[in-house]
């Protein structure tokens, strides 16, 4: 026993949760009035109506792209699955205008740490939608994703979907 025990590399876990990045409305993907996304044509996963400008990190992991334009962050989760969060659509014409990064690519998160805030009223004025896929964009590394219903999610504390590597 103790011979399995020392010297064992240590392995990425296989189930984790992902937690909502901001408060407001869970939709199903599908519903984001954009074909890129609701036609999962970048991967699976679901979207939020933004209650406000907050976007938390749903996973623990990796920063490993912040878009130059700040409407879009990627990360790298524990179990090695990608997570795109879009914030709105058509936000990237905004050239970063409205948006504040508090992290860069690289940093480490955990669950619930503040990535980005994001001026709302500026993102109905000027892009088409607030509404914010969160896009696995390495679905191939998963056996399965549980999504949950639509609901009222709080940022960094209700489940919006649950993953199992293969």
């Amino acid at each position: 026993m103790f011979k399995k025990l020392f010297g064992k590399k240590e392995e990425a876990p296989k189930e984790e949760s992902v937690f909502a990045p901001m408060s407001g409305e869970l939709v199903a993907l599908e519903e984001v009035p954009d074909p890129v996304f609701s036609q999962k044509m970048m991967g699976d996963g679901a979207a939020i109506i933004p209650a406000d400008g907050r976007i938390v990190a749903p996973v623990n992991g990796e920063i490993i792209q912040l878009f130059h334009t700040k409407h879009a962050i990627g990360i790298r989760s524990e179990t090695g699955m990608e997570l795109l969060v879009h914030v709105g659509l058509e936000t990237v014409g905004m050239n970063g205008e409205g948006f504040e990064a508090h992290v860069k690519e690289g940093d480490k998160v955990t669950a619930g740490d503040l990535l980005l805030t994001c001026d709302l009223d500026l993102i109905n004025e000027k892009a088409s939608s607030t509404i914010t896929p969160i896009v696995i964009t390495n679905g191939d590394i998963l056996e399965s994703v549980e999504k949950m219903d639509a609901m009222k999610a709080e940022e960094g504390k209700t489940e919006i979907f649950k993953v199992k590597a293969k």
